[in-house]
């Protein structure tokens, strides 16, 4: 199947070619679809929407059928991710010592919601059930860096090291 190259958002292409190099290892397997979107998502970051309806077409199968893999499994991402990924606990320990003051600020600070990414594509804001750092709370991590003991007016000072 020849390789094609579309509009998105009305001023960028999308590169196909890319997609296809990847298939080629999983074509006429069965059983692959969690490992196809892992190595998609390798390669761009997230997982494109023209990428995923050209797999579908490739393997042909519904796209609902990846749409609905790649929305069952948390590890999967529809949309472009920030370069740090800032993961806020939300566990018992940091609700009782304040987080959810550090949760605004942070959020007031990179003007997303919850599991937004910034404009500039530098931060992903995520907040999760636990850390595990139950000591240290409240407590928030940048990639695998953790910062405990927080309090809205570190907030900045942390942000912007990254």
């Amino acid at each position: 199947m020849q390789a094609e190259t579309v509009k998105i958002d009305g001023n960028s292409s999308f590169d196909f070619d890319r997609v296809e190099n990847l298939l080629q290892e999983f074509l006429g397997k069965k059983g692959m679809i969690v490992p196809i979107l892992q190595k998609i998502q390798e390669e761009f970051g997230y997982l494109p929407r023209p990428a995923l309806e050209y797999t579908a077409k490739m393997l042909r199968i519904p796209a609902s059928k990846i749409y609905g893999v790649a929305t069952f499994y948390a590890q999967f991402h529809l949309q472009p991710r920030g370069k740090n990924i800032i993961r806020v606990c939300r566990g018992t320990a940091c609700h009782v010592r304040g987080v959810s003051k550090v949760a605004e600020k942070a959020q007031e600070i990179l003007k997303v919601g919850v599991g937004e990414t910034t404009e500039d594509l530098k931060f992903t804001y995520e907040e999760v059930a636990c850390i595990g750092a139950c000591g240290l709370a409240p407590v928030m991590m940048i990639n695998d860096q953790t910062f405990g003991k927080l309090a809205p007016d570190k907030v900045k000072t942390i942000l912007e090291k990254f």
